[in-house]
């Protein structure tokens, strides 16, 4: 049982963090052909989620967010109490 809600997590978390990549890529792409954007509160949704990882990687990859120091400053710390979070997690269990 346990093993299996690992694999649930670890698929949630590579899920999560795709998704957040993508949304940074499908964002950018909205904005080059001037169409309805993708809500900055979504971005930070997807990374609060569990994908940091991914969001930061989408910005960087798609070059995209990064003069805005909500996203430069705030993907990161959201990174870093996730990290401490689960850290904690691991040691109480």
């Amino acid at each position: 049982m346990n093993d299996v809600l690992q694999l649930l997590g670890l698929l949630y978390l590579l899920a999560v963090n795709l998704l957040a990549m993508l949304a940074f890529g499908w964002d950018k792409h909205r904005a080059k052909v001037q169409k309805r954007r993708v809500p900055e509160k979504h971005l930070f949704l997807l990374a609060v989620l569990g994908g940091s990882i991914g969001a930061i990687a989408g910005m960087y990859l798609f070059h995209h967010k990064t003069r805005h120091a909500s996203f430069r400053y705030g993907l990161p710390a959201i990174l870093v109490v996730q990290f401490l979070l689960a850290v904690a997690a691991v040691r109480l269990f």
